[in-house]
């Protein structure tokens, strides 16, 4: 089965990356600073719509419409999961190396990583699913400015969902 992959890009200025990462919990102060962090709740969910999330703000639990993304990517459109999505992230991950390993080197553990967290996600093992995952991980551009995260992402083929992925096996 071929799965979509996804990648990131740094932004212009690391110190902007990792402000974006610091603040993107902040849902009164974050967006004030930063036009594209994400609005989030106290929980740290996200509560409007932002068609240009940028790619550093995402965390674990952001539903996303993505399906259109395709190559290396700053901004994310991102929704609340109560809103029809193309995806969810559901797992994120640092990778460990000092120096970046190569795209393909980045892709083959994102799958590692990112296979054994579906089922911990969905409650059942990837082959027997009708979700499908994919991730955003680093460029080695965006590996020079710091960047190590891998994001997995689950989706359904069929397209939009409603509310989160977490648990549904049917």
């Amino acid at each position: 089965m071929i799965r979509s992959r996804w990648r990131r890009t740094p932004i212009a200025l690391l110190a902007v990356g990792v402000a974006a990462v610091v603040l993107s919990g902040c849902s009164t102060i974050g967006p004030l600073l930063d036009p594209d962090a994400p609005v989030r709740d106290d929980e740290g969910q996200i509560v409007e719509p932002n068609e240009q999330t940028d790619a550093f703000a995402l965390q674990v639990g952001d539903c996303l419409d993505d399906a259109a993304a395709t190559g290396e990517v700053t901004t994310v459109p991102t929704v609340p999961c109560s809103e029809p999505h193309d995806s969810e992230i559901y797992a994120a991950f640092e990778l460990t190396q000092s120096a970046y390993p190569g795209e393909e080197t980045t892709q083959g553990k994102a799958d590692a990583l990112c296979l054994p967290a579906f089922e911990e996600f969905v409650g059942e093992p990837y082959l027997e699913s009708r979700f499908d995952f994919a991730y955003y991980y680093p460029t080695e551009e965006s590996w020079a400015s710091g960047d190590r995260e891998v994001l997995c992402v689950i989706y359904d083929p069929a397209g939009p969902v409603t509310g989160s992925l977490r648990g549904v096996t049917d």
